[in-house]
């Protein structure tokens, strides 16, 4: 009567110990566990289980992590057909992690290995064992979600009662003793920054200025225009602490008054739109300095009311000198001009030929910069024009128009090349082309 045949099933140990203490002695826990895995592959010889020659050791390594050199030997071999049954010591030596844990055991269902665990009686090669791995894996997704839980209702509580639970302290504010501290230098600008938005009304033109000022965040970046509206939107500042939508009295002290706090909620609960075009009637001299007139005379920005209606002109100095007729173009509606002007800038921004010249001058000054850069920022510039303040068009217009020659039948511009460039790099950089 000749024997079955036992097919022979290839061993690997792995084994693995979080800290390095210990790890310089002769014998150390990584030895203690492969010794009782090589014992209990011994055990099994009789169904056919042998070890590999290979080793796969992580000393010093978390089990939160599968980026272990270690187990990425393992799952290599693993996939390379050359493993059969992964040996260890218990369960946790593979992964503290139950979705990482989950993540293993598919690539060991899908190259048909099996998973052992010398101390906790049990392996997957069996249907009980297969049915105990579950049954441990559902208990720690349950304590894991309780853990979570727990955590939860301790933040929720806790900043119910106004305590800073932690995180980056908002800028302005230092943390002593896990509580926020009003901050003397920081709290200044943050003042200063929530009182010349009232004054501006613009994150972009803030955004500038505070740059100009040198001022970063904690962590040494630029303070944006996104940034500006997180600090114009944190309750931290009125001495409040929000969790889920709520708001509950903070533990710290307050940076910014409530009747500030409010004005500059009045103004940000207005539409870019809104409040561009409500600026855009408070400085209305867009072309002031830039237009000329036949003679050569500068034209100046004036403007009469009748009734609530504002007109707004451009009168040449001759007329204003010499009286009427003595200019052959003597004066010109404010609105139709500054359309006019702004359509030809607009259009600047999609002529190849103006673009080619701008790279060219952009590039004189600034390294690196390339012609395809260079139209995609003029055109980025284009759709968002009429979302951007006065203050901010008239300050485009004066960059990049040097002079605009009225006559009879039109006017001509003459466009700075250098100013075009200087624009393209503030937009490739980030500081123009938003909405306020």
């Amino acid at each position: 009567m000749t024997k079955p045949v036992v097919r022979k099933l290839r061993c690997a140990v792995y084994t693995r110990k979080s800290s390095e203490e210990g790890l310089e002695q002769e014998f150390n826990s990584l030895h203690a566990q492969r010794e009782a895995c090589e014992a209990y592959i011994a055990s099994q010889r009789s169904e056919g289980w042998v070890l590999v020659r290979d080793k796969y050791d992580d000393g010093g390594i978390s089990g939160g992590t599968l980026e272990r050199p270690g187990l990425k030997r393992l799952m290599a071999d693993i996939e390379d057909g050359l493993v059969d049954v992964v040996v260890v010591y218990k369960i946790d030596r593979l992964s503290r992690s139950l979705a990482d844990f989950a993540k293993l055991v598919e690539v060991f269902d899908r190259n048909g290995v099996t998973f052992v665990s010398v101390t906790q009686s049990f392996n997957t090669t069996t249907s009980m064992g297969r049915l105990t791995l579950n049954i441990l894996l559902s208990f720690a997704q349950f304590e894991r979600e309780v853990t979570a839980e727990r955590i939860r209702d301790k933040v929720a509580a806790s900043r119910k009662k106004g305590m800073w639970m932690g995180g980056v302290p908002p800028y302005g504010y230092r943390v002593e003793n896990r509580k926020l501290v009003v901050d003397k230098e920081t709290s200044a600008h943050v003042r200063w920054i929530f009182a010349r938005f009232l004054e501006i009304g613009s994150c972009t033109l803030l955004a500038r200025e505070v740059g100009a000022r040198g001022l970063g965040t904690p962590r040494g970046n630029r303070i944006d225009k996104k940034y500006l509206y997180r600090m114009l939107s944190n309750r931290a500042y009125i001495g409040e602490a929000v969790h889920k939508g709520e708001r509950y009295p903070g533990e710290h002290d307050p940076i910014i008054d409530r009747e500030t706090w409010d004005r500059v909620h009045a103004i940000l609960q207005e539409s870019p739109r809104k409040r561009a075009a409500r600026t855009r009637a408070e400085t209305p001299a867009l072309l002031k300095g830039l237009l000329f007139g036949p003679d050569g005379a500068a034209f100046s920005p004036t403007h009469t009311r009748k009734g609530d209606r504002l007109y707004r002109y451009y009168v040449s100095q001759t007329v204003l000198k010499h009286g009427a007729g003595s200019c052959s173009v003597g004066r010109v509606p404010a609105g139709e001009i500054e359309a006019a002007v702004i359509d030809r800038i607009r259009a600047v921004f999609r002529q190849p030929e103006i673009v080619a010249g701008t790279w060219k001058a952009a590039r004189a000054r600034a390294d690196g910069v390339t012609e395809d850069e260079a139209r995609a920022a003029l055109q980025r510039l284009d759709p968002l024009w009429d979302e951007l303040f006065p203050v901010e068009q008239a300050r485009i217009v004066a960059l990049l128009v040097e002079r605009i020659d009225l006559a009879p039948d039109g006017f001509d511009l003459r466009l700075r090349i250098d100013g075009l460039a200087g624009l393209a790099r503030e937009i490739l950089a980030g500081t123009v082309g938003e909405a306020a």
